[in-house]
This record gives structure tokens, C-alpha cells and sequence, in this order.
């Protein structure tokens, strides 16, 4: 049996999520990267292969989970400007907790609906 490490559990979830959604212009997939430093999202239309908005959260300062927040208010403000309330969000395989729920909430509060 083979071992599995974070990268490639991480690959198998993603696969499997991305399987199940799919954004549209109407209704874009929110698309979030997590490295060690910063957090980064994309609002992506699927059918037509485009970014739409993107942020993150090199700017910002604060703990990782304070800037997570903030970015997430921050792509809600250019989903509202691009005429955005809808989304699917895309955890792209991690947790939902810590800098993803951050982000999650901050969105949200920004005006975001997932």
C-alpha cells in the first residue's frame, strides 16, 4: 500500500470537489490557494476559461488569519463591483478551518452568498 502525503491527499480531495462544481459567469467558482505566507483567490468562469476578479493578501497586515479575512472582504468588494452576489466556493481540497474559514467568513461578510 502506497503512503500517502499531504500533497497528494490534498490533490485527491481537490479532484474530487472540482468534479462536483463548476462556475459559470453568473454564477463563478471562488477558487482559493493557501501557501505558507499569504492566501490567494480567484472568481472563475469555467465555461468561458476566464478569471473574473482575483485577490490576496500580501498587503495586509496582521496574523495569517487576520489577513485571510480581509482578503476575502476584498474579493467581495470586486464581486460586487463586477455585479457578483453568488458564488461556489472552491477550498481546493483543504480544510475548512483556520485561514479557509477566515477567508470564508470575511467573504461573506463582505456580501458574498455560497
Amino acid at each position: 500500500m502506497a503512503i500517502k502525503t499531504k500533497s497528494t491527499r490534498r490533490r485527491n480531495i481537490r479532484y474530487k470537489i472540482r468534479k462536483k462544481i463548476e462556475g459559470s459567469a453568473n454564477l463563478p467558482r471562488l477558487s482559493v490557494f493557501r501557501s505558507n505566507k499569504c492566501i490567494y483567490a480567484q472568481l472563475i468562469d469555467d465555461i468561458a476559461g476566464h478569471t473574473l476578479a482575483a485577490s490576496d493578501s500580501k498587503s495586509v497586515s496582521g496574523t495569517k488569519t487576520e489577513a485571510a479575512k480581509e482578503a476575502g472582504k476584498k474579493i467581495a468588494e470586486k464581486a460586487k463591483a463586477a455585479g457578483i452576489e453568488n458564488v461556489v466556493f472552491d477550498r481546493s481540497g483543504y480544510l475548512y478551518h483556520g485561514r479557509i474559514k477566515a477567508f470564508a467568513e470575511g467573504a461573506r461578510e463582505g456580501g458574498l452568498k455560497f
